[in-house]
């Protein structure tokens, strides 16, 4: 059985902000981020970690390296396949403004159709493939014991999660992974389990329903590229 630890970046600035940064360099975590990966550092310290492996956007590298901290014996691995969904032309805006873009309730509805315009942009099903491809080629490099950390994003992680839940590409919106939380998936033989989604080891204050301001209803749509995540 090979286990791998699906880790979302920290937060970033860009998260704070609304924007999808998609693959725009230089992004790197911002202070809370920094807070939230030193932390996730610190819970995990006792996992025998067989190999750090990361998208190659610096939020990722970021992340992975407070993790490989004081694990003299690895070295970060960079993955191009588990890199942010390309956004083309959405890279960039505010998810206020996307939100308004007819393509974003396909993106909801039936995010396996749902390709991002621009000649940068990736389809939903093709960076589940990549990803899923990476996983297993992983796997089968690392072997049946081994326990590995893979760094990347939301929509990348949902898409992994999905896979290993049998659940259709469209059904995908429906996991949510926040930033700096952690998602465990063992593969064996017949079938993958999922151990855990979304663990950020937080209090259970962070269930309780925020207040509702007027008689609005709260928007059943999920948050392209994986959001803030629940406050601190």
């Amino acid at each position: 059985m090979t286990t791998v630890v699906l880790l979302r970046h920290g937060r970033t600035a860009a998260n704070a902000g609304g924007i999808l940064a998609g693959w725009t360099p230089g992004i790197g975590l911002d202070e809370a981020g920094q807070a939230q990966v030193a932390a996730l550092a610190e819970r995990i310290r006792a996992l025998p970690l067989a190999a750090v492996v990361s998208s190659p956007l610096q939020r990722c590298q970021e992340t992975a390296a407070a993790v490989l901290a004081g694990r003299d014996a690895l070295t970060m691995q960079v993955d191009d396949r588990f890199g942010e969904c390309r956004y083309g032309d959405w890279t960039g805006r505010t998810l206020k403004e996307l939100a308004k873009e007819p393509m974003w309730k396909v993106v909801q509805q039936h995010p396996s159709a749902a390709v991002f315009p621009g000649a940068e942009g990736e389809g939903l099903a093709d960076t589940q493939r990549r990803a899923v491809a990476a996983v297993r080629d992983w796997n089968a490099r690392l072997g049946a014991d081994a326990v590995w950390l893979a760094c990347s994003h939301g929509d990348v992680i949902k898409a992994i999660l999905a896979d290993a839940l049998g659940l259709h590409l469209d059904q995908f919106q429906r996991i949510v992974v926040d930033p700096a939380s952690i998602s465990v998936v063992t593969y064996t033989d017949t079938r993958p389990f999922v151990v855990r989604i979304n663990d950020t080891g937080g209090a259970v204050d962070v269930l309780i329903p925020p207040k509702r301001r007027g008689r609005r209803t709260r928007s059943s749509d999920a948050v392209v590229g994986g959001g803030t995540g629940t406050p601190a």
